[in-house]
């Protein structure tokens, strides 16, 4: 798959990146750091609004990268060996998209060179979410959302 006129994210298959490489693909979007809801008869995931204490709210990054897994035992860290996580994440994450064959989005860093692109073109949860020490586990399901699920014309048009 190594071609030469490719940018990097697409000449090298997933699982061939380097640790600094895979890192870098994730866009910031922190939709990974909702909560979800799994139904237990058919298995849908639905989104919540309600995030993780650690999303740091102005950057959309984790206040505690290093240490996420053992703070909050349900985190789970994506790596090339366990792709088959990606059916829960967001339809415009950037592992996702590049694991179904499709390009980054145009807001993307990689592509951009901005970090704060994402954010900018509205494709993050920044000033959409509330924590979850806020809410109790009961009412998750009140906060139900489908934005995070949601392409928008930038991706489908990428």
């Amino acid at each position: 798959m190594n071609e030469p006129n490719l940018p990097w994210w697409e000449a090298l298959a997933l699982t061939d990146m380097s640790r600094e490489q895979w890192e870098s693909l994730c866009d910031h979007c922190a939709k990974c750091c909702l909560i979800k809801l799994e139904d237990e008869d058919d298995g849908t995931v639905y989104y919540t609004d309600v995030a993780c204490d650690l999303l740091e709210c102005e950057t959309c990054s984790c206040s505690d990268y290093a240490n996420r897994e053992v703070r909050v035992p349900d985190c789970l860290r994506l790596t090339p060996d366990n792709l088959e996580a990606l059916y829960w994440m967001p339809p415009s994450c950037s592992y996702r998209l590049l694991h179904e064959g499709n390009p980054l989005p145009p807001w993307h860093h990689l592509i951009t060179g901005d970090l704060n692109s994402i954010h900018e073109a509205g494709e993050s949860v920044k000033g959409r979410f509330v924590y979850a020490a806020r809410v109790k586990e009961d009412e998750w399901e009140e906060h139900v959302v489908e934005w995070p699920l949601l392409l928008s014309q930038s991706v489908n048009n990428a």
